[in-house]
């Protein structure tokens, strides 16, 4: 290669999308790279792990996510399983596209397996959300956050502690950048355009919808193997949330996973007396407007723990553990465990105290992607 032509090579990244959860990590990302790195030829990988085709194209559509360049479609399967496949139709596509470097968000499957694959073959690999750790290795999450950070060159973390449990691990302070957090960038760049609340409830109750919004509600998410797909452990969670319902209403965006174990273990009538509102899974400014109208959330969901924290939401967190310490810190998550005592408590306490003020970690700002784009740029051309 000449002297000129390697000085004006376009470095080529691939992003890596798998799961609900990564669109709203990589719509940031995507466009500070069309608005800041217009020499960088980023290509947009969608695995198709989670193949609701109706909810994907509802998030895409709703983000302005572009189409994805490569789908690769594998569908459901066991960890094992879905991992594999993944690894299997992902070589192909680097060994399309020779790319400097892919970028992978969060900690799904396809995180760890398209991880895999380009450090096997030599290519960088970027991890968006490094360094967050639960402790639990019982979590499937948390086997591909560490997994990945071992293999990533590039480390952008949206908290300080993430930082210290990547030195632990025997990670170069050299390849961590502390950028923030894109799923806040997004919060805050579609927080206008939310839906509103009562125009989602009204879907379901009918003209109570503004009742529900005026006198105040709930929300929960529930879909952790750890609270779902025990029986007892699951109907012990249920009849607390439908005595809770009693004192506020709660709506219960019910996820795929968790509607199947309910069926499963003949649960299905257990909300039949109560004021809990079951909703299908919801689009991404459905849920924000939810969020909004709301006065606490309860959930197993990470990144809830943090969109609540940036909006000064109550948030419930219906685990043991959380990899999001920064959330609790800022005093607007509490840890509360799974027993129904404990929840029914924190739960009144959290009504007594109402909304908190709005919590911004250190560069919760909205700029995380551009701070990571600008960055990267500069690392690729070193």
């Amino acid at each position: 290669m000449s002297m000129e032509n390697a000085t004006t090579r376009r470095h080529c990244v691939l992003c890596v999308v798998g799961a609900r959860p990564n669109f709203m990590k990589i719509m940031p990302l995507m466009r500070a790279f069309a608005a800041r790195a217009p020499n960088v030829i980023v290509k947009l990988v969608h695995t198709g792990q989670h193949y609701d085709v109706e909810m994907n194209a509802s998030f895409f559509g709703q983000l302005g996510i572009p189409a994805p360049d490569v789908s690769l479609e594998v569908g459901s399967g066991s960890h094992a399983v879905q991992t594999a496949e993944i690894m299997k139709r992902f070589e192909l596509v680097v060994d399309d596209h020779a790319p400097d470097a892919v970028l992978v968000v969060g900690d799904v499957n396809s995180t760890i397996a398209c991880s895999l694959v380009a450090a096997k073959k030599g290519v960088r690999v970027i991890h968006v959300e490094a360094g967050l750790r639960s402790r639990d290795r019982s979590m499937p999450e948390e086997i591909n956050r560490i997994l990945t950070d071992q293999l990533s060159d590039r480390l952008y973390i949206t908290e300080d502690e993430a930082f210290d449990n990547l030195l632990a691990e025997g990670i170069a302070s050299e390849r961590i950048v502390h950028a923030g957090n894109v799923m806040i960038d997004t919060l805050l760049a579609c927080r206008n355009n939310a839906v509103p609340a009562v125009d989602t409830l009204r879907r379901v109750l009918g003209n109570a919808a503004e009742g529900w919004v005026e006198h105040g509600y709930g929300v929960l998410t529930l879909h952790r193997p750890s609270n779902v797909d025990e029986p007892e452990s699951l109907r012990q969670l249920l009849t607390a949330i439908a005595r809770m319902s009693e004192r506020l209403p709660i709506v219960f965006p019910m996820h795929p996973r968790t509607r199947a174990r309910i069926d499963e273990f003949g649960l299905g009538g257990m909300f039949e007396q109560s004021r809990v509102a079951v909703l299908g899974p919801q689009g991404y400014l459905e849920m924000l407007g939810l969020l909004d109208g709301a006065r606490l959330v309860l959930t197993d969901s990470g990144g809830l723990q943090e969109e609540s924290t940036a909006i000064g939401l109550p948030c419930l967190t219906l685990r043991e553990n959380t990899e999001r310490p920064v959330t609790i810190r800022e005093g607007t998550n509490s840890l509360v465990g799974t027993d129904a005592a404990a929840i029914e408590a924190a739960f009144g306490d959290a009504l007594s105290r109402g909304r908190c003020v709005e919590r911004r970690p250190r560069n919760w700002d909205g700029h995380a992607a551009e701070r990571i784009v600008d960055d990267l740029v500069a690392w690729l051309e070193r």
